[in-house]
């Protein structure tokens, strides 16, 4: 079985986020930038059913900058087999993302896609969906367990109430959520082998997709100061406090 799983470059998630002077986007100069939270959880289970022996090659694929092949190499480290770097300096929406994605599956012919639920930068939450859409195949969202039972898939999904679960035929789109497994930290062996390992480069234009940009960002801006506290004297002030702001 051979999975194909998708990664975003983004910023590191213990960096503070800075609006740009004219409000036009987020700072990104000088700015440590990291694989996506949920893109590690989605590489780390990867190689997990390749370790048991449930799949036999682990394809990441990143669309970004040059830049984003250390995330490649990042996610080769942790156990990847191969990478493929679709490089573009543009911003690209997820409908985008899962076109080109789509492209990649019909050229690797993968027998299941792992998809971080979102990314931390835009929350957008629609590239795993998008993608299964326009594939046809079906989907598991905000997966919380895994299991490979033959030609099908038993996915365990987090939801409002509790816990959901699906069976799946083979291919499928799988989105990860935070309680699936805990990321591996890549071995000094193993990120020196991941320098060996091939990532091929590619465009856009060489799949077809147009990537221009459907919606336009009006105004960035941080969230609001939040204001002080205040020390009350009892308990009897602070509740006669919060009744009148009507919490209680």
């Amino acid at each position: 079985m051979k999975v194909l799983v998708p990664v975003k470059r983004v910023i590191d998630y213990n960096v503070k986020v800075r609006v740009k002077p004219d409000k036009t986007g987020v700072d990104l100069a000088n700015v440590k930038m990291s694989m996506n939270p949920f893109d590690e959880i989605s590489v780390e289970e990867a190689v997990r059913l390749k370790e048991a022996g449930t799949a036999t090659e682990v394809v990441i694929v990143s669309i970004g900058p040059q830049q984003a092949q250390e995330t490649i190499r990042t996610a080769l480290a942790m156990g990847g087999d191969r990478g493929i770097l679709i490089k573009t300096n543009e911003t690209v929406e997820p409908l985008g993302v899962a076109k080109l994605l789509a492209k990649v599956v019909e050229e690797e012919k993968p027998d299941l896609v792992i998809v971080g639920k979102q990314a931390i930068d835009d929350d957008s939450n629609q590239t795993g969906q998008m993608l299964a859409a326009l594939l046809d195949w079906p989907q598991g969202t905000f997966a919380y367990k895994l299991e490979k039972d033959g030609d099908s898939l038993t996915v365990t999904r987090e939801v409002d109430g509790g816990l959901q679960t699906v069976k799946l035929a083979l291919p499928a789109i799988i989105t990860v959520d935070l309680r699936l497994n805990e990321p591996r930290y890549a071995s000094l062996p193993n990120i020196m082998k991941a320098k060996k390992k091939e990532i091929a480069e590619k465009a856009p234009a060489d799949y077809g997709v147009d990537i221009s940009p459907r919606l336009t960002v009006v105004q960035v801006t941080e969230p609001p100061v939040r204001q002080a506290g205040e020390k009350v004297e009892d308990v009897a002030t602070l509740v006669s406090k919060l009744k009148t702001a009507g919490v209680i």
